[in-house]
């Protein structure tokens, strides 16, 4: 869900103004100029979508490969996380961290990340030096060097980026244990991240035959938005990346199948850094290609947790201050996706309390009448932040590159913002009533260990 750079003031001034008005102004729909995109795809697999836009000098250039976390090999978890780091070494022609010099050095930049379902690359330039950035994305997908002393380097940053992110911070863990421990079956169980114990049993040939698996033409989605020619793009597209052969053997699907929950779950963890306790809930949601459910429930999700006036914040935070953080999310994936929402304690509350009155507001929203206004200034705060993000070349570009390969069509960066808008409060409480409130949860009780092994906080 996000929007081309070409008319944007005139658009958001229209949806910043349907906070002011009464409820039946608030609530029409706003006509907003679709991604005019172009479409693609090379004789190897490679598929190319672009949008010509040149409102300013600057081309953004990605490439989507259809792997992630959840194409982890068993036992390595961390390997899409891994080859993401491994993509900025060095190639046949281009010297380890070289990406930089190209982009950073003309006043552009570039960074990349990894999912459950993708790891993408991404640039901007200014547009006269696209040619030389399609060569370098063409260059590390064809001639990676894949070797001992950049996988070991690569490896322990990875391992360090672990100790940070998740051993370090008070509640990285909990938000680790999250598909854990939500997932029965699923290889969204793995956390993208990985663990330390795996990437160490990692070897030089694992990682050798993950890149000739899925680092492949007919396995990526190159997109290019911004000040271009479309010709030249084409020829430029053509001449480095239409010689890429495309491998004989297929590529392998994930075809685990999540059971449905029986039952409600619980599990405790324990943290040696946090503070106070804290608890997580949980509930399986369907793949993002499904839009009539997902949206209305992101709408949910922002109801419940967005802002100081949401739901969640009102109730734990501001009434009964059993909490001093909160959170909503309905995150949506290729398989199985999940709804999420969690507190953070305040000081001398339960994680019993916090749940219930977690639940008490789910429930709440699933069952009492949601006020008008309310629901148009959370679909107004959600439209205007997707089409904030498209004000730029790059945000064009991932608004396309996640309908894409999350939501399974391009299609899906127009159609989901008229979707969003059309969302009523009864399709709120539907999804709810379907997924969330009606539905078996897993909780996660996130609770404090102090030193010698006794764990701190209430149950």
């Amino acid at each position: 869900m996000r929007l081309r750079p070409a008319a944007l003031l005139a658009t958001l001034a229209l949806a910043a103004a349907t906070l002011a008005p009464p409820p039946a102004a608030a609530a029409e729909t706003l006509r907003i100029p679709p991604i005019q995109y172009r479409e693609r795809t090379l004789p190897n697999g490679l598929q190319v979508l672009s949008v010509e836009d040149h409102a300013s000098p600057n081309v953004a250039v990605q490439v989507w490969y259809h792997v992630g976390s959840r194409d982890d090999p068993q036992g390595r978890s961390g390997f899409a996380h891994l080859f993401e780091h491994l993509m900025f070494k060095s190639t046949k022609h281009m010297h380890a961290e070289q990406m930089d010099r190209l982009t950073e050095d003309v006043g552009g930049a570039n960074n990349a990340s990894t999912g459950n379902d993708i790891t993408n690359y991404f640039e901007v330039v200014p547009g006269n030096h696209l040619q030389t950035l399609l060569w370098a994305e063409a260059e590390r997908l064809s001639s990676l060097n894949v070797d001992e002393a950049n996988f070991k380097s690569e490896r322990a940053v990875v391992e360090e980026e672990y100790r940070q992110s998740v051993l370090a911070q008070p509640y990285g863990k909990l938000f680790n244990a999250i598909d854990q421990y939500s997932y029965k079956v699923h290889p969204y169980k793995r956390p993208t991240i990985g663990s330390i114990p795996d990437l160490e049993a990692a070897t030089l040939p694992d990682v050798i035959a993950f890149h000739q698996t899925f680092y492949r033409p007919d396995n990526a989605t190159l997109i290019v938005a911004g000040d271009f020619d479309p010709k030249q793009l084409d020829a430029w597209v053509d001449r480095y990346f239409g010689w890429i052969p495309k491998p004989a053997a297929p590529i392998p699907q994930v075809d685990a199948k999540e059971p449905r929950r029986s039952r409600d779950e619980r599990h405790t963890v324990a943290s040696e850094t946090a503070p106070l306790p804290a608890v997580a809930l949980t509930w399986l949601i369907p793949p993002a290609a499904d839009g009539k459910d997902l949206i209305p429930l992101q709408v949910a999700a922002a109801l419940l947790s967005r802002g100081d006036s949401s739901r969640l914040y009102q109730s734990l935070v501001y009434k009964h201050q059993v909490a001093q953080q909160v959170g909503a999310d309905a995150d949506g994936r290729v398989g199985p996706g999940l709804f999420a929402v969690y507190a953070i304690l305040a000081s001398g509350h339960t994680t019993a309390e916090a749940e219930k009155l977690l639940n008490q507001e789910i429930v709440r929203l699933a069952t009492q009448p949601i006020p008008d206004a309310e629901l148009d200034k959370v679909k107004t705060q959600l439209l205007t932040g997707e089409l904030k993000q498209r004000q730029t070349a790059q945000g064009v570009a991932f608004a396309l590159g996640q309908a894409t390969l999350t939501e399974g069509s391009p299609a899906r960066a127009n159609s989901d913002l008229d979707a969003l808008q059309r969302v009523t409060a009864a399709d709120v409480q539907r999804v709810l009533r379907d997924y969330v409130a009606g539905a078996h949860s897993v909780a996660i009780d996130y609770q404090p260990q102090a030193a010698g092994g006794k764990q701190g906080g209430a149950k």
